[in-house]
């Protein structure tokens, strides 16, 4: 199938990649549209995977003052350059983090800055829910999911992006990331609410 400009055109609006790997993920697709954006996609997060070590130290603090002036957010997202901190792409994203945090109510911004303590109070909490004489295993597996949804429900790059609840804050960020050609780090966050 030919591949032609309007094709490409309609690639590159759907996921902002360059002209180049726009055709070539539609000539590897055979001309399919979402075939093509899906190795775009899947191109991107080995992108972001490779940029995943390098130093984040320049980004932004973004605040977000929710109507009504009784809840607010800060966020700092940091990136490896001034340059990408400067552009609308990614203050867009720092503001969507922002009210990702204040419609959300996150505690902690990943897994592993959750303390020990919390997760020994949780799994506690866990237990005594399970009905005593269940089998080990099916115990293992009960705890599994809670704590996954524990992580979900508290942990902000875990969490439903609330613009589209198909994916994650993380995939979010990843998509950022290889759409930016930067690593970009949600460093840590703060919200405030008029109690």
């Amino acid at each position: 199938m030919a591949i032609t400009a309007q094709m490409v055109k309609e690639l590159r609006e759907k996921t902002s990649a360059g002209v180049l790997e726009c055709k070539r993920a539609l000539e590897e697709a055979s001309g399919d549209l979402e075939q093509a954006a899906e190795l775009l996609r899947q191109r991107g997060l080995v992108k972001a995977a490779k940029k995943a070590d390098r130093e984040a130290s320049e980004g932004r603090i973004e605040a977000y003052i929710h109507a009504g002036a009784k809840l607010g957010t800060l966020v700092e997202v940091n990136c490896e350059t001034d340059f990408v901190a400067r552009t609308d792409e990614f203050r867009a994203l720092c503001h969507d983090l922002a009210m990702q945090v204040a419609a959300a109510g996150p505690r902690w911004v990943s897994r592993e800055d959750v303390p020990e303590s919390a997760l020994a109070e949780a799994r506690a909490e866990f237990l005594a829910g399970i009905e005593p004489g269940k089998p080990e295993h099916l115990v293992e597996r009960i705890l599994q999911g809670k704590f996954d949804k524990f992580y979900q429900d508290n942990c902000l790059l875990e969490q439903p992006y609330i613009r589209d609840g198909d994916k994650t804050v993380q995939q979010l960020v990843t998509e950022a990331i290889a759409k930016m050609g930067e690593n970009i780090v949600v460093r840590r966050f703060a919200r405030f609410q008029v109690e």
